[in-house]
């Protein structure tokens, strides 16, 4: 059957973020270039890494295969920068301690390393405010903090703007956050290219530790050993937080990760970001949050919703749940919408609609990323009332042999999705593979799904249908013919066929 979208839960989600994250009338204004904190302003020397032959002039994909430009070792540069760190830091613990004040940041560049919130502080960036984080991966400018590293918890570099058990915070203005990080700085650790050590090797060490069940302040990666990339902004076990109009630029990893927080109001911001692992926002084991009139152009998913990896995931067992993501458009980027692949502690009640997708790389819209060493209950997802223009693989797209496939002990299950009102824009083709793909497990199909109302043209191959129970259609139009209205079981599709739908 049809799971129908509940307008009054999806409202109420909406009133309570809202309300939770208002604008707060903060009378008091900690400006960091005003005389007070003008004494902690200091030079430091910024330490960054240039390639010998200058920036590469191809594609991502081009520098993968040159072996030659990749074999090139970097060389280490120095330069002085005035560093405001310190007097941001000292304005948010002011505003902190008189209850709540804005941290203002005027038109200008400013140098600093993280930054950690406190409760009931605003950052406001001015119109042509850059803060510019700095390149010196050290402990110095970024020190070791509590976090989830691609859903696994550790102790590592700080992420650029953190928070910990803070409420009432936000990030706020039309200026620019600036992670500074490009092909040589931070990203060379992704692959390990130019003789600079391989992210990998840490990142596994990393997830054995998680497997083990390691105590969190023992998994501990300081600047000797951490190839692993901080997020941009990470407000870990908080609540009522805003993060409204800021450009996010050149990010080392994650964008936007709030971690075990509730209500979290992200809108009308712009994320630039073009390199690996640039997920846009990626709520993590969080409750109540609003994704509304915001830009991605990623160099990865745009939304991703995960809620932790395997073994620590399921110990901390908190789901993603109620979030509506609404009137975004997803400019750049290979997922739209993504659900996983972190996603052993669940997600339920995902609402989208009024998004355009309109990414020339974008190879699906919606994706499911799961497989039996993930695990994770999956349910309730509706996507309405939305626009998309490029999807070289499948409009939908959901595969439960993801990575380590059925080689687990922990089902997936996902079930309950509708998708409706979803169409290729005028005169455009979305080129893609697949209309549909969706391959589940025997032993745990996936169960319910309703599309509906669809317009795709474009298309090129077949469905894709495995282990799937309770497939619906309902007047879904693939290249111009209108597919009759059909309900299919799991017995009723061969495992592992490709299905003619009408073209």
């Amino acid at each position: 059957m049809q799971f129908m979208w509940d307008e009054k839960f999806y409202e109420s989600i909406v009133r309570k973020v809202e309300r939770a994250t208002q604008a707060r009338k903060f009378f008091s204004i900690y400006d960091i270039t005003m005389l007070r904190y003008e004494r902690l302003v200091h030079n430091v020397k910024e330490t960054y890494l240039v390639h010998p032959d200058g920036p590469y002039q191809g594609t991502k994909a081009a520098l993968k295969k040159d072996k030659v430009y990749q074999s090139k070792k970097l060389i280490h540069k120095r330069k002085t920068v005035k560093f405001y760190g310190d007097a941001i830091r000292a304005a948010i613990e002011d505003a902190c301690e008189a209850g709540g004040g804005v941290v203002f940041i005027p038109d200008g560049i400013y140098y600093t390393g993280a930054i950690e919130m406190k409760s009931n502080v605003e950052i406001h960036l001015a119109d042509h405010a850059v803060l510019k984080f700095i390149r010196t991966k050290s402990n110095e400018f970024y020190p070791i903090k509590f976090s989830r590293w691609e859903g696994v918890e550790c102790m590592n570099f700080s992420p650029f703007i953190y928070a910990n058990h803070v409420e009432n915070i936000a990030i706020t203005g039309n200026g620019t956050l600036d992670g500074a990080a490009d092909e040589f700085n931070w990203m060379p650790w992704k692959f390990g290219y130019f003789g600079e050590a391989d992210q990998q090797i840490e990142r596994g060490r990393l997830f054995a530790l998680g497997e083990e069940g390691t105590p969190v302040t023992e998994r501990v990666f300081d600047d000797q050993v951490s190839t692993l990339r901080p997020p941009f902004i990470q407000p870990y076990a908080s609540r009522n937080i805003r993060i409204e109009n800021v450009h996010i630029i050149n990010s080392p990893f994650w964008e936007i990760n709030p971690v075990l927080c509730e209500n979290v109001c992200v809108r009308g911001i712009h994320i630039e970001t073009d390199l690996y692992n640039n997920d846009g926002i990626d709520p993590e084991s969080s409750k109540d949050v609003l994704i509304e009139s915001c830009f991605f152009l990623t160099g990865d998913d745009c939304i991703a919703i995960k809620s932790g990896r395997n073994n620590d995931g399921r110990r901390i067992h908190v789901p993603t749940e109620n979030v509506v993501i609404r009137k975004n458009q997803f400019a750049n980027g290979h997922g739209g919408i993504t659900i996983g692949s972190e996603i052993s502690g669940g997600v339920r009640n995902i609402f989208a609609e009024g998004n355009y997708f309109d990414s020339p790389n974008l190879d699906y819209p919606i994706r499911f990323k799961t497989n039996a060493q993930r695990g994770g209950q999956l349910e309730n997802i509706y996507v309405r009332n939305s626009r998309v223009n490029k999807s070289r693989v499948a409009v939908v797209y959901a595969d439960f042999f993801y990575e380590e496939g059925r080689k687990g002990d922990y089902l997936p299950r996902l079930r309950n999705i509708t998708v409706e009102n979803f169409k290729t824009i005028e005169g455009g083709s979305i080129d893609a593979k697949y209309a549909f793909y969706l391959k589940g497990f025997t032993d745990a199909p996936i169960e319910n799904i309703t599309f509906k109302d669809m317009v795709l043209c474009g298309v090129k191959g077949r469905a894709i249908f495995q282990n799937v129970k309770d497939l619906s259609f309902q007047n879904v139009s693939l290249n111009g013919i209108v597919q009759g209205d059909c309900l299919f079981n799991v017995g009723d599709i061969p495992q592992g066929e490709e299905i003619a739908l009408q073209k």
